[in-house]
Formats: C-alpha cells, sequence, structure tokens
C-alpha cells in the first residue's frame, strides 16, 4: 500500500506542476502531495532501516525426532562445518525411516546445538524470532514490502537420550561398512544375544524396585536398557574405524 501512495503522490506532484494554472491552486497541491510522497518514502526508509511499525516476536515449537540411521542404532549424526563447531549441520529424520533426512540450517541468523538428556526419546526443540507488524494497520500499509516474517534469529536443540552417541557423517559411512562384514556380523550376533539378558536384567531390577510399573514404564525401561546395550556396540565398532 505505502508503494502505491508513493506513485500515486509522485504522478499527482507531477500532474499539479506541468498543469494546474492556478498560481495558489497549484502551490496548495503541490505542496500536499509533495508532503504525502516525502512521508511515504521516509515511512518505507523506515520500515527497511529500523523496522518502523513492527516489533520482534519469538515462538518455540518441539516436534519428536529420529536418528537419520534409518536403525534402531541410536545415532545422533552431525556433518562438521568450520573447526569451531559452531556452525555443524545436525542430520535427523522426522519419521522413523525416510529416504532423504531433514538437517538444522546453515546461516548466519541460525546456531544448532545438541542436549543431552533423560528424555526416552530425542526432540528438536527450535525457537525463532521474527519481525511482525505492530497492526493491521502496518500490515497494510506495508503489505507489499517483503519485511512480515523477516527472521532476526533461530535456535536449534537437538535434545537426544544420554545413550545416544554422536558421530559424523563419515564415521555412519565407516560403520556401515564395517557392519557389512561377516566378522562384524558373527560379533553382533553374540553381542545382542548377551544384550538381551542385560535389558532382561535391568527389567527385573526395575520390577524389583517398583512391582507395580504399568506397561508403558516397563517400555521406556526396555528402551532405555537395549538404547544403551546399542550404544555401547557404536562405541567399540567406533574403536576400529578411528
Amino acid at each position: 500500500m505505502i508503494i502505491f501512495i508513493m506513485f500515486i503522490a509522485a504522478v499527482a506532484m507531477f500532474a499539479c506542476i506541468m498543469f494546474m494554472t492556478n498560481r495558489n491552486l497549484r502551490i496548495l497541491w503541490t505542496t500536499i502531495f509533495g508532503a504525502i510522497f516525502i512521508a511515504s518514502t521516509a515511512m518505507m526508509t523506515l520500515n527497511y532501516s529500523h523496522h518502523f511499525g513492527m516489533h520482534k516476536v519469538t515462538t518455540t515449537t518441539s516436534q519428536r525426532i529420529y536418528s537419520a540411521s534409518n536403525s534402531s542404532m541410536p545415532l545422533a549424526l552431525y556433518q562438521p562445518v568450520g573447526t569451531s563447531g559452531k556452525d555443524n549441520v545436525y542430520i535427523y529424520n522426522t519419521k522413523e525411516k525416510q529416504k532423504t533426512p531433514n538437517h538444522t540450517q546453515a546461516n548466519e541468523y541460525t546456531s544448532s546445538k545438541i542436549k543431552w538428556t533423560n528424555r526416552a526419546t530425542p526432540r528438536l526443540v527450535t525457537t525463532e524470532t521474527r519481525w511482525r507488524y505492530n497492526n493491521k494497520f502496518f500490515a497494510s500499509m506495508y503489505m507489499l514490502s517483503g519485511m512480515d516474517g523477516t527472521l532476526v534469529k533461530r535456535t536449534n536443540v537437538l535434545e537426544y537420550p544420554t545413550s545416544y552417541v554422536k558421530i559424523t557423517v563419515k564415521q555412519a559411512r565407516q560403520l556401515k561398512k564395517l557392519a557389512s562384514s561377516p566378522a562384524a556380523k558373527k560379533a553382533q550376533a553374540a553381542s545382542q544375544q548377551q544384550g538381551k539378558s542385560a535389558v532382561a536384567a535391568t527389567v527385573q531390577q526395575a520390577l524389583a524396585k517398583n512391582s507395580k510399573m504399568s506397561a508403558q514404564e516397563i517400555q521406556q525401561v526396555t528402551q532405555q536398557a537395549e538404547q544403551k546395550m546399542q550404544s555401547q556396540m557404536v562405541k567399540q565398532m567406533l574403536r576400529q574405524v578411528k
């Protein structure tokens, strides 16, 4: 709207100067349209330079995520960017299995990090701050400016259970290659058999402490024990690929 007002004011001011013969009316209307043109130009400039008519709005969203390995292995994948680690890109799924994984944004407005928690399942917490118009008047005035929703900053926190193992994409490829070897498959089968016994023992210990555990609580204990077992397997395999 403000662009339309600027255009109309400029055309009207030009028409007044060129075609109005009455001197007093020409001065009056030229002054009026000139003031409108200057005011609208100033408003547009201030909107671009100082976000005039806008304020910052911060929103936080969270979603369940899964390992981008497309397996039950507790892996937190990331792609190193630079040397400081501040610009690393973290890779994850929003479904248990998907062909193309999701990843955190890599730009000057976004920072991402991993947070280790006691949660049973991983999740992504995203906090965004964006510019929004103060009211409908400013929204209608600047409707074509493209400034609404401009990103100020974004923070991604990937909350993983402590049983997850943080590895690079390169390490994940090496693990996959190693795991496909006959010797590795034999070792994994033996470890899984031992792991099942360890998981069962963990569940029994939990039931001994609390015999009134619900089915959901038992499932959670089982899942955590399985993740811990798989985590130990991954760490052992990582020693072979380093």
